[in-house]
C-alpha cells in the first residue's frame, strides 16, 4: 500500500449506512478499505470492489478476480453468489445491497469523508451547451475569485490546468470517481466545482446523495435514446436533477422542460430568456459581433446591461446568461459579474478556429446532436468565405434513430458534406455512414463518405480550396474513438497539422487556436 493509500485508508463500518439498502452482510462487518472501484483491474490491496451491472457487462463475474488482487470488501447485488463466494474466502467482507451503483455512491461519500460539503456544486444539464455553459461557469467563478474546478466531457480540470485524470466515462464521471475528484480538488483548496450531469448518470445514480447548490437547464431534444427508449423517460431523468438543488437556473425558451422543472424544484428559481416578453429575471437581447467578440445587452431587475466578451456564436450569449444565473444565485452582485466578462476565455472544442493556408479556416465544434448542428451551420455560414465543407457523423454508441436526423439538419447547408462515423463502437461503420445518409431527401454528388474520423476530416480537408471553411462537428471526445470496447487515440488538430504539412507542404500555417475571425465583415 502505498503512503497515499495508508493515509486514505480507514475502516467501513458497512452496516451503519443505511443509505446503501443493505440486504446481508458475510464476514468481517468493518473491513480496512484503502479506495473504491468498480474496475477488477484497478484493484488493490484493501480495496472496496463494486460489482456494477453494465449494459456489456456484469462485475460480479470479476469478483474472484477483484479478491485475487487484495480486495477486502465485495459489495454486490446477487446475494447466493456472495455467500458461496464467502465460504471460500471467509476473511473478506461481503455485502448484498438491492442496488450496487446507489450503495457506491453514499460508500464513496463516506470514504472521501463527505467532501462535497465543503464545496459549492454546480451541475448543468442539457441536451445542447452543458460543456460549454459548464465551462463558462468554471470561468466565470474563477474571475469572481472564488477557485473552481470542472467534471466534464473536456476532461478533468483544477482552477488553472487539466488534471491527468482518466475519465470513466464521457460526459458524467462514476459516483466513486467524483468524490474521488471533489477530494483532490478540496486538498487543493478550491471551493467550487461545475460538472455537467447527463441523464445517464442521473438515472444510473451517479450523482446519488450529492445536493447540488445549483442546477442548470439549458435545453431539451431527443438525444441518448439508446439508453433512454422513450423521450419521456429522457426527460423525467433530466428532472431528477432539479429534485436534489438549492437554486435552478431555468431557460424558459425551453418552454416544455421549463414548465417541468418549475413544478419540480422545490427551492429558488433563476429564469432566462432571449425573449422580451417572458418576463425571466434574466433577458439577452440584441447581440451583435465584432472582430473581438460579441456584445449583447443583458436586462435584470428592471436595468439594462451592456455586456462585451471575447466569445462567439449568438447562441452562447444564452450560454453565458445561464453561467451569470448560477453566480447571481450565490448573491453576487450583478455589475461585479459583468465587470470581468471580458476576461471569459473560449470553451475547448466549441467553435474553435484554425486559420490555414490560403486563407482557409478550420472550426471545430463538436455538436454532435441535430439540433446543435442546425445551429452551428447557420453560425459559420455568417463568415466570409467562398465555400462551405462541412464534416458529419453518426455516433455508432448512440441512438441509430438520431443519425438521419443530422443529414436532414446538414442538407442544403454545406457546399460539401463529408459523412463519417464517431465511436463507432461494436457497430460497422458502414452501418452507421447508410443510417446517416438515410435522412438525405436528395443526395448529390456533393456529399462524400468516410469510414473512420481520421478519413473524414482528411477528405473535409481535401475538398477544400482557398478561402473556404471546413466545419468539424460531432462527437469526437476525450480524445479517442472508442471501437469495439477500445479507446483509440484521436487528435483532429493532429490530423489538421499533418494535412497542412504534407499535403500541402509548401504552404505556411498560423496554428493559433485563439487568433479570432474578422466578424465585422461577415457583417458587413
Amino acid at each position: 500500500m502505498t503512503n497515499e493509500e495508508e493515509k486514505q485508508s480507514m475502516h467501513i463500518p458497512f452496516t451503519h449506512i443505511p443509505a446503501i439498502s443493505l440486504i446481508q452482510l458475510f464476514g468481517p462487518s468493518n473491513p480496512v478499505v484503502s479506495g473504491i472501484t468498480y474496475h477488477s483491474q484497478a484493484v488493490k490491496q484493501h480495496s472496496a470492489f463494486f460489482a456494477i451491472t453494465g449494459e456489456h457487462t456484469d462485475g460480479h463475474a470479476y469478483i474472484e478476480q477483484a479478491i485475487e488482487s487484495g480486495a477486502s470488501a465485495i459489495i454486490g447485488t446477487d446475494r447466493e453468489l456472495l455467500h458461496s463466494y464467502y465460504e471460500k474466502f471467509p476473511s473478506v467482507c461481503f455485502v448484498a445491497v438491492k442496488d450496487s451503483r446507489q450503495a457506491m455512491a453514499h460508500v464513496a461519500d463516506y470514504f472521501y469523508r463527505h467532501v462535497k460539503d465543503r464545496l459549492i456544486k454546480i451541475g448543468v444539464t442539457g441536451t445542447n451547451g452543458k460543456t460549454t455553459v459548464a465551462t463558462y461557469v468554471q470561468n466565470l467563478f474563477n474571475l469572481l475569485h472564488i477557485p473552481c474546478g470542472l467534471l466534464g466531457t473536456t476532461g478533468i480540470w483544477a482552477a488553472d490546468k487539466k488534471l491527468a485524470y482518466e475519465k470513466s466515462t464521457p460526459t458524467t464521471p462514476m459516483s466513486s470517481d467524483i468524490h474521488h475528484i471533489f477530494h483532490a480538488l478540496h486538498q487543493s483548496n478550491h471551493e467550487a466545482a461545475a460538472m455537467e450531469v447527463s441523464s445517464i448518470a442521473l438515472d444510473q445514480k451517479r450523482v446519488e446523495g450529492i445536493f447540488f447548490d445549483i442546477a442548470i437547464h439549458t435545453n431539451l431534444s431527443e438525444e441518448h435514446l439508446e439508453y433512454h427508449k422513450t423521450f419521456e423517460h429522457y426527460k423525467k431523468s433530466k428532472l431528477l436533477l432539479f429534485k436534489q438543488a438549492a437554486n435552478s437556473v431555468v431557460n424558459l425558451d425551453d418552454r416544455i422542460m421549463a414548465e417541468a422543472i418549475l413544478s419540480a424544484a422545490e427551492n429558488r428559481v433563476i429564469t432566462y430568456s432571449k425573449n422580451r416578453e417572458s418576463n425571466a429575471d434574466l433577458i439577452w437581447s440584441k447581440c451583435r459581433h465584432s472582430e473581438k467578440g460579441m456584445a449583447f445587452c443583458l436586462y435584470y431587475e428592471g436595468k439594462t446591461h451592456k455586456v462585451s466578451v471575447p466569445l462567439y456564436g449568438e447562441y452562447n450569449a444564452g450560454n453565458l446568461t445561464a453561467a451569470i444565473g448560477a453566480a447571481l444565485s450565490l448573491g453576487i452582485g450583478i455589475e461585479e459579474i459583468i465587470g470581468v466578462l471580458p476576461k471569459m476565455q473560449q470553451v475547448e472544442g466549441r467553435f474553435e478556429v484554425i486559420h490555414g493556408p490560403e486563407r482557409r479556416k478550420v472550426i471545430i465544434d463538436y455538436a454532435h446532436t441535430p439540433v446543435a448542428l442546425d445551429h452551428i451551420l447557420k453560425e459559420v455560414r455568417r463568415l466570409p468565405h467562398n465555400r462551405l465543407v462541412a464534416m458529419i457523423a453518426g455516433i455508432g454508441i448512440r441512438d441509430f434513430g438520431k443519425m438521419p436526423k443530422m443529414a436532414r439538419a446538414a442538407e442544403g447547408k454545406a457546399d460539401t458534406i463529408v459523412v463519417t462515423v464517431d465511436h463507432p463502437g461494436f457497430n460497422n461503420p458502414r452501418d452507421v455512414i447508410q443510417n446517416v445518409l438515410k435522412g438525405f431527401s436528395n443526395p448529390s454528388d456533393s456529399v462524400y463518405t468516410a469510414e473512420t474520423r481520421r478519413a473524414g476530416v482528411m477528405k473535409a480537408l481535401e475538398k477544400s480550396g482557398p478561402n473556404d471553411i471546413v466545419l468539424l462537428t460531432s462527437g469526437c471526445i476525450n480524445g479517442c474513438q472508442i471501437v469495439k470496447g477500445k479507446s483509440i487515440p484521436h487528435s483532429d488538430k493532429d490530423i489538421i497539422n499533418e494535412f497542412f504539412s504534407t499535403v500541402l507542404p509548401a504552404a505556411t500555417m498560423d496554428f493559433n487556436i485563439q487568433e479570432r475571425l474578422h466578424w465585422q465583415q461577415a457583417e458587413n
